[in-house]
């Protein structure tokens, strides 16, 4: 058993993140897959692949495989975690590998079973599922077992999870198939409507991560990029300022912290209390949005904090909660539990 490798994964609909025990995150890439449709062979995963995302010929399609926070492609999903696991664990397989998995907190039985079959399929001893918010409330530091309540708001690339957490279990939550990608398809919608431009998804996402903003406090910044315009056909350059960026987000910020006071409203008093001393924290790379704890803040008057490692914080957790997993056995979700 000793010599059995212990790896969590966070199977992210944007960036897949891996963490051994005793070596911390080993993999960090996105989720992306080439594949030449002719023979169905897989060309590139990952950095690699993600490159080819809107510039591939016919015959090759770069493919995101989770949607919305779960699996859309099943096949592929199981490619890509083969790939990534057998780089970590090297001996062919000759101990099998304890997994944990990290899952959006409102995916369905089949959808889990989905994720433990992929993870069985690539040579797991035993599988175990964290829900998302729980990871990331233990990956920032949370204690997650104690009797206080905590609350984790966690922005993904394909869903936001809105969770409070008291005595390892999460109490009251929601979850939005809204994050980073919607973020980007805002972000092509607003430009395309008021400059009449078409640019790609991958130049939104520069774009939102270099002057990206769901609140301006201080002065607004500028970002260059090139796209095609719609009447002439011709590339085009254009600066856009981050105050627009706000504009292009607006809609779906605003849901956001809708649910967070519908969550809010739901929790019992004594949490809420808790809630109120401790303030909430904001994980996963979505929390990035310049300004967002700000405004978040202000709209629900209770202190915003940015977790220390945002984009890795859900991975931590589930390998912290795999080094834990006597103490954590009762809030995880085994095979046989489906």
């Amino acid at each position: 058993m000793g010599l059995s490798k212990k790896i969590g994964i966070d199977l992210g609909t944007a960036n897949i993140l891996i963490y051994e025990k005793g070596k911390g995150i080993v993999i960090q890439e996105p989720s992306v897959v080439a594949i030449d449709k002719n023979n169905d062979k897989v060309l590139a995963v990952g950095k690699e692949a993600r490159r080819m995302l809107g510039r591939t010929p016919g015959n090759i399609v770069a493919t995101r495989p989770l949607k919305d926070g779960v699996i859309a492609d099943f096949e592929v999903t199981e490619l890509m975690l083969k790939h990534f696991i057998s780089k970590v664990v090297k001996q062919r397989f000759l101990f099998k590998p304890t997994i944990m998995i990290c899952i959006p907190e409102g995916i369905t039985g089949v959808e889990k079973r989905a994720v433990m079959d992929a993870a069985s399929q690539v040579g797991s001893r035993n599988t175990y599922l964290i829900e998302e918010p729980l990871a990331a409330a233990i990956g920032s530091g949370l204690k997650v077992e104690e009797p206080d309540g905590s609350m984790v708001i966690d922005i993904g690339g394909g869903t936001t999870e809105i969770a409070v957490i008291s005595m390892g279990g999460i109490v009251v939550s929601e979850s939005l198939r809204i994050g980073g990608d919607k973020f980007d398809e805002a972000l092509v919608r607003y430009i395309r409507n008021k400059y009449n431009m078409v640019i790609g998804e991958k130049t939104a996402e520069e774009v939102k991560m270099e002057i990206g903003s769901a609140w301006i406090d201080g002065e607004s910044r500028e970002y260059e990029m090139r796209g095609r315009n719609l009447m002439t056909g011709m590339p085009k350059n254009l600066t856009i300022s981050s105050m627009e960026t706000v504009e292009a987000f607006k809609e779906n910020i605003t849901t956001i912290i809708e649910s967070v006071r519908h969550v809010l409203e739901q929790t019992p008093p004594e949490l809420s209390s808790d809630i109120m001393d401790k303030g909430v924290v904001l994980t996963g790379g979505g929390s990035l949005l310049h300004g967002l704890d700000t405004l978040i803040s202000k709209e629900t008057q209770i202190p915003v904090f940015s977790a220390e490692s945002p984009l890795s914080c859900v991975a931590e957790g589930t390998g912290i909660a795999l080094e834990e997993l006597e103490n954590l056995k009762d809030i995880l979700i085994s095979s046989d539990m489906l």
